[in-house]
């Protein structure tokens, strides 16, 4: 069994921000990551696109420039094509740069597919080396067009994300082709065409481009995910409360039966109770007030009746607890029950040398209420204040209004309520003294209640206390 409450301990309660932020930001991740991805790679698609049918255009006229310039001149004059020779090489050097200049080529290169070997390119230190047999140049043999990224960096992790720096160029395989005057492409394929393009800027510009779509991306999703974290954060914040609000009403329900069944148990006890105890005290005057009656008897029928008249008044408590108290409101002013209270425990304060300072600036506070019932509950918290304060002290009572309430506080120098006790001091029963029932705070907040209005206090320990009673000028609606 203890195992089994310990478990229960460690159980973390379920939160659902703290979920749904999890959930939420790897699911925004994950989808986030492959759009930027996917429309970087269109974009990447679409230049290698257009620079791959700007190398065939290229190639197409390179094609021809160098057939009509230079294979037909040259077999007619030398019977045959020898570039290692001077003359044609600067001419055929000559027509190759004149076609590409301007135009954005790296390297262009012309294959002889019959010795295998580089017979002429833009750059000398290529001229005699043999061919690389690539897919492409194959493709270019057999007369097809192919083109192909050659890539000096890798992308990250593999996932399709270059990284900045490097050069990008792109390889272009065209076959070279005997072209007839009359009849146009012969389909003879002479030589291979490899133009090359240096793709570095406008790659690196798409790397970017990713990078800034991965970002927006990133942020775009952070702020959804934000705007529904608050959203669900208010949601949950809500339920919380109404969660409190029904076990707060669950525990007042509870209360209520128990105080209800408490109730009728103590007025019927009450009732059982007075009644002989009125008996006592008045036979206990009449013993008293006999003419033979020596001194030992009259102190003890003395005794008896402060005693039952003691008794009568924890009686009165139970039952103004008990009962339900209906105010008989009518107009009345806050000023005259507090000087009524002050008047009837002006013998109590002098005796204990405590002394009343009331800041009222002389207004009346009128307001509809019980006047009597408003009364026993200042008398309550006067007594209270007396009784926190011993001896010598000071009582100090203000009173502040609104547009519809007044707010009396009552201030002491008393000995305070300790933290604990600040939250019971309102539970019925509940008292520090030595003797009391601890209904007082109890009958009190009933009958502010009742006229719709409410009571907080303020203490610290050796500090005093200050209760701050509110109550609507207009009375408790019915």
């Amino acid at each position: 069994m203890s195992q089994l409450l310990s478990t229960d301990k460690k159980k973390k309660p379920f939160r659902l921000v703290k979920f749904f932020a999890y959930a939420s930001f790897a699911v925004l991740l994950a989808f986030s990551f492959p759009f930027s991805v996917i429309v970087a790679q269109k974009a990447k698609d679409m230049l290698l696109n257009s620079y791959e049918n700007y190398a065939l255009l290229l190639g197409e006229n390179l094609n021809h420039q160098v057939f009509q310039n230079f294979v037909i001149p040259v077999v007619n004059r030398y019977g045959k094509i020898r570039l290692r020779d001077k003359e044609q090489y600067e001419l055929m050097d000559r027509i190759v740069n004149n076609t590409v200049h301007g135009y954005n080529v790296d390297l262009v290169n012309i294959y002889d597919i019959e010795k295998g070997v580089i017979a002429y390119s833009t750059d000398p230190r290529l001229l005699g080396k043999k061919v690389v047999r690539s897919l492409g140049y194959n493709k270019a043999v057999m007369g097809e067009n192919s083109s192909g990224l050659i890539s000096g960096t890798k992308d990250l992790w593999g996932l399709g994300i270059e990284l900045l720096g490097g050069e990008r160029k792109l390889r272009t395989y065209i076959p070279f082709r005997g072209i007839d005057p009359y009849v146009g492409d012969t389909g003879y394929v002479l030589g291979v065409f490899e133009i090359i393009q240096d793709l570095t800027k406008p790659y690196q510009s798409l790397v970017r481009f990713q990078y800034t779509i991965f970002g927006l991306s990133l942020v775009i999703m952070g702020l959804i995910f934000l705007a529904l974290l608050l959203i669900v954060r208010k949601a949950e914040m809500t339920i919380e409360e109404r969660a409190r609000e029904q076990r707060e009403l669950q525990a007042q329900l509870h209360q209520a039966e128990r105080l209800a069944a408490l109730g009728q148990m103590v007025a019927g006890v009450s009732h059982e109770i007075r009644n002989p105890l009125g008996i006592i005290r008045s036979t206990a005057e009449l013993l008293g007030g006999l003419p033979n009656a020596d001194e030992a008897q009259k102190k003890l029928s003395m005794v008896i009746v402060e005693e039952s008249s003691r008794l009568n008044n924890v009686v009165t408590e139970f039952l103004d607890f008990a009962r339900p108290q209906k105010p008989n409101v009518r107009d009345c002013s806050l000023t005259e029950i507090i000087n009524k209270n002050i008047a009837f425990l002006e013998p109590e304060l002098k005796k204990s040398q405590v002394q009343i300072t009331q800041n009222l600036d002389g207004r009346n506070f009128p307001l509809k209420g019980d006047p009597e019932m408003l009364y026993r509950a200042f008398l309550n918290i006067f007594i209270n204040a007396i009784h926190a304060i011993g001896k010598n002290g000071e009582i100090e009572i203000t009173g502040k209004e609104d547009k519809a309430h007044y707010t009396i506080s009552i201030r002491d120098s008393g000995c305070g309520i300790a933290r604990d006790d600040l939250n019971r001091v309102f539970n019925p029963f509940f008292t520090t003294k030595e003797k009391g029932t601890g209904l007082g705070l109890s009958i009190v907040r009933k009958i502010i209640e009742v006229h719709q209005g409410s009571i907080t206090l303020e203490s610290s320990e050796d500090e005093g206390t200050t209760v701050h009673v509110t109550l609507p000028k207009d009375g408790p609606v019915e």
